[in-house]
């Protein structure tokens, strides 16, 4: 097989290739960029040695299998090709074109992009019918995931040889249409954008939208971290593909992606994005709303206080828990207490509450999203009326418990539920839509993201009704589309069945043409 360009995903693919016993002709027409290239592909398998997962034979066997080659005429035998040139149409039309003239007739040609149209590709050739994306994420040494991306020209036995190519690498396929963003980065894109557009309006803090995805949805990094690894002009460019596809306000860059890109902060790779990099690593947010209240310093935790709420298992295992910290707690509002914890349900906006108790200035929503436990998150919820001193000393409150702390405006969602709902609802739709099986969605943002839930699982384990509760709370205030339920969802609800005892009970849908398996790169 041939891989067209040597950069880091180029050089990674290479060596996938490699690792299974199937030989290499690196193509890369720039002699710097070949060695740079060449080079990152020995320091990985030296590092591989390193760590004890290759012995010196299997290393020069690797590499035997790797041949560089400074032109196209080198494919002519190849039963496979791949570009990784970078994401500009007219680049890999040029390549396509040449991979035409020179590859067998029965060759199967493929791209490796993350968002551009498979079949404009296509069109470069005079065989459209043997094109296939086969999407493989970085580092592809590492990450288990190929989206196999299929276009209305193309011919049946081509996605189900790439399907099988793919197993053969120790890789997990899933199918898909030509459709901008395939699966992973159509969902984690405007999930990001999301959140820088919370930065951006002052919604929360970025420290505190990072935590609420680690600590309160299990994520393995923030998004405001991950724009910053993955580029945020990178990403600026994904999200400008998908809004040309598709068109909705939720895939339209914020405009602060849009200045930060202007101004050169592109993220981790350049030092400074949203956070700075100054020694490599993250010294703070910039260019952000940061100047409120720090709920994770200041403050004095009070020696008595006023839990309300709707007497549920959640209020009474905080009042247990106040009470273990060593502290008076009170259930009577009319108790002039310098702190009331109005446990918040979601969707359920807390100034009311605080209202009725007649203690608004010092009334401040508690939600917890995971449940009370060690190291869980709370959200600090503070309404129109609560005062900053409230708010600390309910901070000061949460560190006594061991627990992560954000704090959140009394708006439907809070923070943790603002930035997984809409996420989860553009998952259901997609599903909805047929684009994808639930399980493959999944598959895609486990494997490709490194989710460590997908976003199906995230909705079985929340409870479909509370999150269509949530997403209509959202809907309501705002009234976005995006924030629209959709229907599945509400199916789900109305039925009582999680998505996973959905899939047990039915057969799978397959993807266009091609049978099932089982985002930025």
């Amino acid at each position: 097989m041939a891989v067209v360009g040597l950069g880091t995903m180029g050089a990674g693919i290479a060596e996938v290739f490699a690792r299974s016993g199937i030989g290499v002709v690196a193509i890369e027409a720039d002699p710097q960029a070949l060695r740079a290239g060449l080079g990152a592909l020995d320091a990985s398998l030296s590092r591989a040695v390193s760590r004890g997962r290759l012995d010196a034979r299997q290393q020069a066997e690797i590499r035997a299998k790797v041949r560089p080659a400074p032109g196209f005429a080198d494919a002519a035998a190849v039963d496979l090709a791949i570009e990784v040139v970078p994401e500009r149409m007219e680049i890999k039309r040029q390549v396509f074109a040449e991979l035409d003239r020179v590859c067998s007739p029965d060759a199967i040609l493929a791209t490796n992009t993350s968002s551009l149209s498979v079949t404009s590709i296509a069109a470069a050739t005079k065989h459209p019918s043997r094109v296939v994306g086969m999407h493989f994420f970085n580092p592809a040494p590492v990450m288990g995931l190929v989206e196999v991306v299929r276009t209305v020209l193309t011919d049946d036995s081509v996605p189900t040889a790439v399907v099988d190519l793919a197993r053969q690498l120790g890789k997990t396929p899933v199918g898909v249409g030509d459709r901008a963003g395939f699966v992973a980065n159509a969902l984690l894109l405007p999930y990001l954008n999301h959140a820088a557009g919370l930065l951006e309006t002052g919604y929360a803090t970025a420290a505190d939208i990072d935590k609420a995805a680690t600590a309160g949805i299990g994520l393995p990094m923030g998004p405001l971290a991950l724009l910053d690894l993955i580029g945020l002009d990178t990403s600026l460019s994904i999200l400008e593909v998908l809004h040309a596809e598709f068109g909705l306000a939720r895939y339209c860059p914020t405009p602060l992606l849009r200045r930060l890109v202007t101004a050169g902060r592109t993220g981790r790779k350049v030092g400074r994005g949203i956070y700075a990099y100054p020694d490599g690593r993250s010294a703070g947010p910039i260019g952000s709303p940061d100047d409120g209240v720090d709920v994770g310093s200041a403050g004095v935790a009070p020696a008595t206080v006023t839990v309300i709420g709707s007497a549920d298992e959640q209020e009474a295992d905080l009042a247990s828990a106040l009470a273990s910290a060593g502290l008076n707690v009170t259930r009577n509002a009319a108790h002039a207490t310098e702190l009331v914890l109005v446990v918040a349900e979601a969707g359920q906006p807390v100034l009311p509450a605080a209202l009725a108790a007649g203690r608004a200035g010092q009334a401040v929503g508690v939600h917890l999203p995971g449940g009370l436990g060690p190291g869980a998150l709370v959200e600090l919820i503070a309404t129109s009326l609560t005062s900053d001193t409230a708010v600390q000393a309910a901070a000061a409150l949460a560190e006594r418990l061991g627990l992560a702390v954000v704090r959140a405006p009394d708006r439907p969602g809070f923070l943790v539920g603002a930035l997984l709902y809409p996420h989860l609802a553009d998952a259901v739709r997609m599903a909805q839509d047929g684009y994808a099986s639930a399980a493959d969605i999944d598959t895609a943002m486990t494997l490709g993201c490194g989710y460590p839930r997908g976003p199906f699982e995230l909705i079985d384990d929340a409870g479909a009704a509370d999150v269509l509760a949530g997403l209509r709370a959202m809907y309501i205030a705002y009234g976005y589309p995006a924030l629209a339920p959709p229907p599945l969802l509400a199916e789900h609800a109305a039925a009582g069945i999680d998505f996973a005892a959905a899939r047990r009970a039915e057969p799978r849908p397959a993807s266009p043409g091609l049978a099932r398996t089982g985002p930025v790169r």
